[in-house]
C-alpha cells in the first residue's frame, strides 16, 4: 500500500528572479550598485550625503521644484560613480601591467565625478539658500504641515540603509535574499508612515497587515527567514518613525 503524496504545492520551489529575463535586468543593475558601496568609499560617501540632503529638504521645508533638482543631482552624481567603477573595472581587467592610457581612463573617468560633485555642491548651495533664508518663522509656523515628500524621503533613506546592510553582509543576492528584507523594511516604512501621518486605528491595522503580508510572503517563498525579515521590519519602522518626528517634533505618541 502506497503511501498518500502530500499536495504539490506544499514542495514547489519559487523561480529564482535571475531565471526571468525581466528580473534579472534588474536584478544585474542592482549587483553593480552593491559592488560599487562594498568596494569604492566614495560610493559610501555619496551615499550617506544623500540621505542627509534628503532629510535636509524636510527641515528647511523646501519647495517641491527644489526638491526635484536635489534628486537629479543626487541622480547624477550617483550614475557617475557607477559609471567611474565600471571604467576602473574595464581597465584593470584589460591591462595588466601599468600603461599611460589605462591612467588617462581612470583620471578622466574621477575627473567626471570631480565635475559632477561640484556642480553638486553648487546646486545645492543655490537650493538651500532659498530654505535657509526663509527658515526660522517658516520653518515653525509650517511644522504642523506634513511635507508632499515626506513618504517619498522616507522610503529612498530606507532603501539607502538597506543597500548599505546587503552590501557588507556578503549575503544572498541584491534583489533576494541577505541579511536584511528590503521589501519588509519598505512595507513597513509606508505603514508606519500612514499611521502617523493618518492617526486613525483602522488604517494603521490596515497598512500594518499589509506590511505583513509582505514579509509573511518573503519567508513563505524561502528568500528570507523570520529574522532577516524582522531586521527589515524593524529598520523600515525606526526609519520612518524617526523622520516623522523630526519634520513634526511636536507629536506626541
Amino acid at each position: 500500500m502506497t503511501e498518500p503524496r502530500e499536495p504539490e504545492h506544499l514542495h514547489r520551489e519559487y523561480a529564482r528572479i535571475t531565471e526571468s529575463k525581466v528580473w534579472s535586468a534588474f536584478h544585474f543593475a542592482f549587483s553593480g550598485i552593491m559592488y560599487a558601496t562594498r568596494t569604492q568609499p566614495n560610493m559610501r560617501v555619496h551615499l550617506i550625503i544623500a540621505a542627509m540632503v534628503l532629510l535636509a529638504t524636510l527641515v528647511l521645508r523646501l519647495d517641491r521644484l527644489y526638491v526635484i533638482a536635489i534628486i537629479l543631482t543626487i541622480t547624477l552624481i550617483l550614475a557617475l560613480e557607477l559609471i567611474n567603477t565600471a571604467i576602473e573595472a574595464v581597465v584593470d581587467l584589460l591591462t595588466v601591467a601599468h600603461h599611460p592610457l589605462a591612467k588617462t581612463a581612470k583620471d578622466a573617468a574621477a575627473g567626471a565625478v570631480l565635475i559632477g560633485s561640484m556642480g553638486a555642491v553648487l546646486t545645492g548651495y543655490l537650493v538651500f539658500y532659498q530654505g535657509i533664508q526663509q527658515g526660522g518663522a517658516r520653518v515653525y509656523t509650517a511644522v504642523g504641515q506634513v511635507p508632499a515628500n515626506l513618504v517619498l524621503v522616507t522610503l529612498a533613506v530606507v532603501a539607502i540603509g538597506t543597500v548599505f546592510a546587503k552590501a557588507f553582509t556578503h549575503r544572498g543576492t541584491p534583489l533576494q535574499g541577505g541579511a536584511i528584507s528590503g521589501h519588509a523594511a519598505l512595507a513597513f516604512a509606508a505603514a508606519t508612515g500612514l499611521s502617523l501621518l493618518y492617526q486613525r486605528p483602522l488604517a494603521a491595522i490596515l497598512a500594518y497587515f499589509v506590511a505583513f503580508l509582505v514579509a509573511q510572503s518573503r519567508v513563505e517563498a524561502r528568500i528570507h527567514n523570520v529574522f532577516e525579515v524582522s531586521w527589515g521590519a524593524m529598520l523600515g519602522s525606526l526609519v520612518a518613525l524617526a523622520i516623522f518626528l523630526l519634520v513634526r517634533p511636536h507629536v506626541v505618541l
